[in-house]
């Protein structure tokens, strides 16, 4: 006896001893870790994401697990601080590494992994890079098991419930990436956009531009008690506080195409196109002329 008691002891110092997450209670159950607005490297490790949980009569659900599997398992930690109830879904809002490598500290909870039906091929087609640039780009060694796929895939929309409190989950088509899930908390109005939404920090494209700006045009129709972006602070005054993204995904597609039909060159818009947006973003630098790029491959051959 006296020995389970001290393994006991043991185990509890252990986790009390492991890093806990900071986490804010942005509404009732809902809490939040606001990411840094970095680039990806081996000081942080790749834990730059905003992700967070809401707990409900029942059980809790996961948004997004951070950058590395200590950055999930500091996330775990913390919803104990919070909760005993267990953690019954694991959300993953997309494939970019910063929200998602911290899966492995879920596998073995019986939660569900729920995640855009694409979101398996899109890890599935990445994993390999993902793994080999780990330990360059995060100082992070990573292996096969740690990218945990989803266990249930939406298709267009789904409900889940973690006990009198539901979630909207939403499979939105090509837009920052080809798999992009948003979640709509029901009892607080709070809608988890993730990278749907950049605030401060540029937006960075993976998917379509056309597509983004067409989401971002039927979410503009709706109100919304709150709204998390994937990087950036909580905005509070929707669609007011989207309205900033919305116009550099517009100048960006509207400059690209306008190069193109002036019958101008990939070089010409990596040079020119959407400068005007220069000093109103954070990272700006690091990553508008791959958007362009991207943006350029996207609309060079439409009708």
């Amino acid at each position: 006896m006296r020995l389970l008691i001290l393994i006991a002891l043991l185990l509890s110092q252990a986790v009390s001893a492991s890093p806990v997450l900071s986490v804010t209670e942005i509404a009732p159950g809902v809490y939040m870790h606001t990411g840094p607005r970095e680039l990806v490297d081996n000081k942080n490790h790749g834990a730059i994401a905003n992700i967070g949980f809401i707990v409900g009569g029942r059980c809790v659900a996961v948004i997004d697990t951070g950058g590395n599997p200590e950055q999930g398992q500091a996330l775990k930690n913390a919803i104990r601080h919070v909760t005993n109830k267990p953690v019954c879904y694991v959300i993953n809002t997309h494939v970019h590494p910063d929200h998602l490598y911290g899966n492995i500290a879920f596998k073995n909870t019986g939660a569900q992994f729920v995640g855009h039906h694409k979101l398996a091929a899109s890890l599935s087609s990445r994993g390999q890079y993902y793994l080999d640039k780990a330990p360059e780009q995060l100082g992070v060694q990573l292996a096969a098991s740690e990218l945990v796929p989803p266990t249930l895939e939406v298709e267009e929309q789904l409900e889940i419930d973690l006990g009198d409190r539901v979630l909207k989950l939403t499979a939105h088509p090509p837009a920052h990436t080809d798999n992009d899930l948003s979640v709509l908390d029901v009892q607080t109005d709070t809608l988890w956009l993730s990278d749907l939404l950049f605030i401060s920090h540029v937006p960075t494209l993976d998917g379509s531009v056309k597509g983004w700006l067409a989401e971002l045009e039927k979410l503009e129709q709706h109100r919304y008690q709150r709204v998390v972006p994937g990087h950036g602070p909580v905005v509070t005054d929707w669609p007011k506080g989207m309205q900033a993204e919305k116009r550099y995904l517009s100048t960006l597609l509207n400059d690209v195409r306008n190069l193109i039909k002036a019958g101008k060159y990939l070089e010409e818009a990596l040079a020119t196109a959407g400068y005007s947006e220069q000093g109103q973003w954070e990272l700006f630098e690091q990553f508008h002329r791959k958007n362009i790029s991207l943006a350029f491959a996207e609309l060079e051959w439409e009708d």
